[in-house]
C-alpha cells in the first residue's frame, strides 16, 4: 500500500487528469457502500454499511450503520454547506462544526467539492496498476487522513481505502452508483430531533 512516490511525471499528471475527469461535470452521486476497520495489527475491530449522498459543492450525506446496532442506531454525517453536523443516534448527541474548518482535510471533501485550488494540497500518484485508481496524500500534516486510495472500475468509483493518523484502515466498497441523480433537497439539511443533546455552534 506504499505511495509509488519514484513515478514519472508523465504517470502523474495522467493519473490526476483521470480523477479530473471523473469529478468534471459531477453535480450529484449517490451509492451504497460497506465499512470495514481494521486497527494498526489488521485485526478487524468494525463492520457496517450505509449509503453516501455528495451534492457538489460542498455538501454531502453519510448513513452508517455498525453491524449489531439497532435498526434506529448507527450515526448520520450531513454538510449542509455551511455546517458539519454529526449525529450519534444511540448517544443522543448532535455535534456541529463549521464546515470548510472541519472538511479541509477528510476524504470526502475529494468528492464533495474539491477545487483545483484545493487538490494542490495533496499529492497525487497512481496506484500499482494505474488504471484502477489513485492514491492521495495530503501535503500538510495534521488532517484526519494520512492517505486514501480511489479505486475506480471503468468510469465507476467503486471503493475507498483510507489510512488515518491512529494506524487504523477503513475500507469502503461502494455499489449501485448513480451519477448525477435527482436527489431531495431535505436529505442535504438537518435540524436536531427534539430532546438531544447539541454540542457546537448552530445550536437553534
Amino acid at each position: 500500500m506504499l505511495l509509488a512516490v519514484a513515478a514519472a511525471v508523465p504517470a502523474v499528471a495522467a493519473t490526476a487528469n483521470a480523477l479530473d475527469a471523473w469529478l468534471g461535470g459531477l453535480q450529484t452521486w449517490r451509492a451504497s457502500f460497506t465499512q470495514l476497520v481494521r486497527d494498526a495489527h489488521g485485526k478487524t475491530v468494525e463492520r457496517g454499511r450505509g449509503e453516501l449522498i455528495v451534492v457538489r459543492p460542498g455538501r454531502f450525506r453519510w448513513e452508517y450503520r455498525p453491524e449489531g446496532a439497532p435498526a434506529d442506531g448507527g450515526q448520520l454525517l450531513v454538510a449542509d454547506g455551511t455546517k458539519l453536523w454529526f449525529y450519534d443516534r444511540e448517544l443522543a448527541q448532535v455535534t456541529v462544526r463549521d464546515a470548510a474548518e472541519a472538511l479541509a482535510d477528510t476524504p470526502v471533501m475529494l468528492l464533495s467539492g474539491a477545487s483545483e485550488q484545493a487538490l494542490r494540497g495533496y499529492t497525487i500518484v497512481p496506484l500499482a496498476r494505474p488504471a484502477d485508481g489513485v492514491s492521495v496524500v495530503p501535503r500538510a500534516g495534521g488532517g484526519d487522513f494520512a492517505r486514501a486510495e480511489l479505486r475506480f472500475r471503468g468510469a465507476q468509483l467503486v471503493g475507498m481505502l483510507i489510512n488515518d493518523r491512529l494506524g487504523q484502515t477503513v475500507t469502503l466498497e461502494f455499489a449501485n452508483g448513480r451519477r448525477n441523480a435527482r436527489i431531495d433537497a431535505a436529505l442535504l439539511q438537518f435540524t436536531p430531533p427534539p430532546g438531544v443533546d447539541v454540542i457546537g455552534g448552530g445550536k437553534p
